[in-house]
């Protein structure tokens, strides 16, 4: 199609590594490929007002606040209200696609100024959401000059229709295809026989159901003595000191965080990937992952996780809270050996189709329809 001006506008500190900050920097990278213009729109940190560099705009500063179990870095910067709707002016862009739209205040200044065709991805998935009802007559009229809405995964998509109407298109994360794959040699600690279950994830965190998986480990040893669990991540290892002697668990590596490049490194020295979270995922991108380096899965039967993978093909499913099951599950893995090859091929198959360039393609997709339902609802002054 024709070559665009996008605005990718998200309501977190873009220079604060996250979910939201990683998609836009590859849907940004893929869009300039292909020879359209992006500027980012995002608070910027500890100061206040406005950064301007190329094709990036900081607007406002951030304050944290604790949400669904981690912290995230917003804007509540109103002041700058004004600049915003001068620089949209001048701006002119084609198309501005907000991110997490009903997330204070950026995505908000921003809609309000738009002249522009407006795309929002919802990105977050909650069991309920306080302010979403409290505001809702407000954001209803905010989301009546959305021309499209993407959902994330069908998790999102039905969180946010219980307050939105209208239809939203599914899109998924995109996983760097390029970063994980098979080609990498494993440590040299992993050329012994035993096997070795995969944990990636901040394991403090309650949701992410780390002390299930703890708990599976002794129930694992039992079939498999020498089973070792490598935990890569942020956390305390000694907040779990007392399950661990409590339930005698043994062949525990806690190795903290890894620098990103090293991480393809574990996944190819382990036998299978577990993600035991019990809830709060809306999309199950460390299960691709896992599957586009080529390993198994075992995961907790949640709407995220299961939106990406289904039971018996790209892995196995377990019940959410249950150390027995997630044992069952890896028992049942590490026994396996034609079972495990056959579902580390489907989940090459099932990552590849979450490849960026291909996300990338359906996002610029839905910009072509959302442009052409502006014209038809007259609601556009150019073109």
């Amino acid at each position: 199609g024709t070559l665009v001006k996008i605005a990718q506008v998200t309501p977190y500190d873009y220079h604060h590594p996250g979910g939201v900050a990683e998609h836009i920097i590859h849907l940004r990278e893929q869009f300039v490929q292909l020879g359209h213009e992006v500027v980012v729109m995002s608070p910027r940190s500890s100061k206040g007002g406005i950064q301007i560099e190329e094709g990036f705009y900081g607007i406002g500063r951030t304050i944290s606040i604790p949400g669904n179990g981690s912290k995230v870095r917003l804007t509540f910067d109103v002041t700058l209200y004004n600049a915003v709707k001068e620089m949209m002016r001048h701006e002119q862009f084609d198309i501005v696609h907000m991110h997490e739209p009903l997330t204070p205040v950026l995505p908000a200044m921003v809609l309000l100024n738009s002249h522009s065709v407006n795309v929002a991805t919802f990105h977050a998935y909650r069991d309920s959401n306080a302010w979403y009802s409290a505001l809702k007559p407000y954001l209803t009229f905010l989301l009546t000059k959305l021309d499209a809405k993407i959902a994330v995964s069908e998790p999102a998509r039905e969180f946010n229709s219980q307050y939105f109407d209208g239809p939203f298109e599914i899109i998924p994360n995109g996983i760097d295809t390029t970063r994980f794959r098979e080609a990498y040699e494993p440590f040299p600690w992993a050329r012994d026989a035993a096997p070795r279950i995969l944990f990636v994830g901040r394991y403090e965190e309650q949701r992410k159901g780390f002390k299930y998986l703890l708990r599976a480990m002794p129930l694992v040893r039992q079939q498999f003595p020498e089973a070792r669990l490598v935990v890569v991540g942020n956390g305390r290892p000694e907040k779990f000191e007392d399950t661990i002697s409590k339930y005698g668990i043994w062949g525990v590596d806690f190795v903290g965080m890894v620098p990103a490049e090293q991480l393809p490194r574990y996944y190819a020295s382990c036998d299978l990937f577990c993600a035991p979270s019990i809830h709060g995922e809306s999309f199950g991108i460390v299960l691709l992952e896992a599957m586009a380096s080529g390993k198994p899965v075992v995961a907790s039967n949640i709407p995220g996780y299961a939106s990406v993978m289904t039971d018996g093909r790209e892995g196995l499913l377990a019940e959410p809270r249950d150390p027995a099951s997630l044992a069952l599950a890896i028992v049942r893995m590490l026994s396996d050996s034609g079972l495990r090859q056959r579902v580390a091929e489907q989940g090459l198959k099932t990552a590849a189709s979450y490849a960026w360039p291909s996300v990338a393609k359906r996002v610029l997709h839905t910009y072509e329809t959302a442009r052409e339902r502006a014209l038809v609802s007259g609601r556009r002054e150019h073109d």
